[in-house]
């Protein structure tokens, strides 16, 4: 998979982006931007790193672009390469090398999952030069205005296989976050799936209840998104019972104790 598959792109004329702050973290990533600083976003799977970004674009009014980071993800994958047509060789810009051009806000999703050979041309772009060399048209670009550069991880799992090294992380600014307080994640829960209350705040309280296994081996802790998942398809008419099962339940674990579990906090909840 190249990155150019593995990208999208957002204007800047769209709908604005629900996204419900939980600290400072909107205003941090606006002075950011003021002063030309990268962002490193830590948090958990689920938690609202992504909306924060697609937000952010559209608060500073910058094109989005996206690249889900993999093992197979090269420096060639974020910065171009030569194409052959019938016509000729032409170059093709990556998607790294369009956000530096166009001044658009580029963000490369689950960093740490990428090669850090893949990694290190993010250097020259992250300091006072801002600037990314393309060794094979022998272009030096200077960032223009408006560029930035987000980078995701959880820290939770992927620390314990892989990491930025200690020269790429002093090189951003980290911005923390974590699953929303019980009142702010009911009200995200009933905005994003349009469900009552009532089975929004049952559906949080049960997060809040399972997240607590994560000390009796749970690897990942119900996200946000895992509720919106769940109270879509009881809106939908699934039994609640059901939907917490396979949208929450299911996709955690297949560990029959775990299951078990968790299963028994859903029965308890939604008596």
């Amino acid at each position: 998979m190249t990155a150019s598959q593995s990208l999208h792109t957002r204007g800047t004329n769209l709908e604005k982006p629900y996204y419900l702050p939980t600290a400072n973290e909107v205003d941090v990533f606006e002075q950011c931007h003021k002063q030309a600083l990268a962002i490193m976003l830590k948090g958990p799977t689920g938690c609202g790193k992504t909306r924060l970004v697609e937000h952010m674009a559209w608060k500073l009014n910058r094109p989005l672009i996206t690249v889900a980071c993999h093992d197979d993800l090269s420096a060639n994958d974020l910065i171009g390469r030569y194409l052959i047509r019938h016509d000729g060789t032409v170059w093709q810009d990556g998607p790294l090398t369009r956000a530096v051009r166009e001044g658009a806000i580029c963000y490369l999703d689950e960093v740490v999952e990428a090669r850090q050979d893949t990694i290190v041309v993010l250097h020259s772009l992250t300091d006072h030069r801002r600037i990314l060399p393309i060794d094979k048209t022998g272009e030096l670009l200077t960032a223009a205005q408006g560029f930035q550069l987000v980078i995701s991880y959880n820290p939770g799992y992927q620390r314990m296989l892989k990491d930025l090294k200690p020269s790429t992380r002093q090189r951003f600014v980290a911005i923390e976050l974590g699953y929303p307080h019980i009142d702010s994640e009911v009200e995200i829960v009933k905005r994003e799936s349009h469900t009552d209350h009532a089975t929004a705040h049952a559906l949080v309280k049960l997060a809040h209840r399972i997240r607590c296994l994560h000390d009796r081996g749970l690897a990942e802790v119900p996200s946000t998104r895992l509720l919106i998942a769940a109270a879509l398809l009881h809106k939908r008419g699934v039994d609640i019972h059901s939907a917490c099962r396979s949208a929450i339940v299911a996709p955690l674990s297949d560990d029959a104790a775990l299951t078990a579990a968790m299963n028994d906090l859903v029965d308890a909840i939604f008596t």
